[in-house]
């Protein structure tokens, strides 16, 4: 029979996995938009400029479009209702500028439109920012305890951690409508055409990667808390 060494812990093969899936999605992100950045659209529209008519055509009026410094640091921030654009797409005309804008102003128009997915995702940020801070400790300290108390913490901090998971997963349908209501936009609009259009998708749907990846991530990881404290849960 074979034993693992005392000082291997074999879950680790799960953290590896998620590792993994993480590096290679944000490897084909950049990649993606590294190359689309490089190819101009033929309407010679900045990513402020499409944002700020995506919003205007949709009857928003209340969100502000802002520059933010860094790469691939767009957002939207619905507390404030501004749209916050990167050095790479606030200012350049390229297609995947365009196409990371329209995305961004797909959020700003599921808030708008009381998305129940985005709404959940806000009301869970707290909590998941809580539950992935409090939940190793709790299970660290319940399986250096004995008695019904390891129990409780260690069931504690798994219910924790699985709110960061929740999280993770319920930021996928958020995200893949964003994209999908960029690129009906950005269609319907004739703001890009049929063959940046293209380019456009290659571009969120390679975003959408990471995304994918940082719930596999989640998931993986709360998998290697319950194989890591099964024993104890039962036996307790």
């Amino acid at each position: 029979m074979f034993y693992y060494p005392m000082y291997f812990d074999p879950t680790y093969i799960l953290v590896f996995i998620g590792v993994v899936l993480s590096l290679l999605a944000s490897a084909k992100v950049k990649s993606t938009y590294a190359k689309y950045s490089y190819i101009q659209n033929r309407a010679g529209l900045t990513g402020r400029e499409a944002a700020e008519r995506i919003l205007r055509q949709a009857g928003i009026y209340d969100v502000r479009v802002e520059h933010v410094s860094g790469q691939l640091t767009d957002h939207y921030d619905p507390r404030r209702k501004v749209l916050r654009l990167s050095d790479a797409t606030y200012g350049s005309t390229s297609v995947a500028a365009v196409g990371v804008a329209a995305h961004e102003c797909g959020h700003a128009l599921q808030h708008a439109g009381s998305y129940a997915p985005l709404t959940i995702r806000g009301a869970l940020v707290p909590v998941a920012n809580f539950g992935s801070a409090i939940a190793w400790p709790l299970i660290v300290m319940g399986l250096f305890i004995r008695g019904e108390s390891a129990s409780w913490l260690i069931n504690i901090g798994i219910l924790a951690f699985s709110m960061a998971v929740l999280f993770q997963i319920i930021t996928l349908p958020v995200e893949f409508n964003a994209s999908g209501r960029a690129i009906r936009i950005l269609g319907s609009t004739g703001m890009l055409a049929e063959d940046e259009l293209g380019a456009a998708k290659k571009v969120l749907g390679a975003a959408a990667l990471t995304y994918v990846a940082g719930a596999a991530g989640a998931i993986l990881q709360l998998l290697r808390i319950l194989l890591l404290t099964g024993g104890r849960r039962d036996n307790d």
